[in-house]
């Protein structure tokens, strides 16, 4: 059984990281703070960003959001270690987007993760967002799709 066990915690926290990037992606920060406990901490050391308990990520969200024209997330998967009712570890992630001031990012970075059991399911009680590459080139494309006749759609 706890085989068993252990398959499904795995799935249950990599769907909690999908979760994640969908919430931050489609602008539903009530979901996005949904998925952290209570006395969470996020942080974006490289931004001094830090925002401690599930209100304050929400809010912290959005706030982030108004900045940005657009921005995509792709996060693929990491390990995980599980300890019981705890786990840790670490996915990884690919960002570009450009911001309302014109400014464009593109980086590939590192989530680290705690990870804890609640009556609600595996949430996050900790995600610390490491830069391992970052730049600031314009982005040469844009969020609208050009058709060969030249017309945006």
């Amino acid at each position: 059984m706890d085989d068993l066990q252990a398959i499904a915690d795995r799935m249950e926290i990599d769907a909690l990281r999908g979760e994640f990037t969908d919430a931050a992606m489609m602008g539903d920060y009530d979901r996005f703070g949904w998925l952290f406990t209570e006395d969470a901490v996020f942080r974006i050391p490289d931004a001094d960003i830090e925002h401690s308990g599930r209100q304050a990520i929400r809010a912290g969200a959005e706030s982030l959001a108004e900045a940005w024209e657009f921005l995509v997330q792709t996060t693929q998967q990491g390990v995980i270690r599980l300890d019981g009712d705890t786990a840790s570890g670490r996915a990884y992630v690919c960002e570009l987007g450009r911001l309302r001031d014109g400014g464009s990012i593109f980086n590939y970075a590192l989530f680290h993760d705690r990870y804890r059991r609640t009556a609600e399911g595996w949430k996050f009680s900790e995600r610390v967002f490491e830069v391992k590459y970052f730049d600031t080139t314009p982005l040469p494309g844009s969020p609208h799709v050009v058709r060969a006749s030249g017309h945006t759609g």
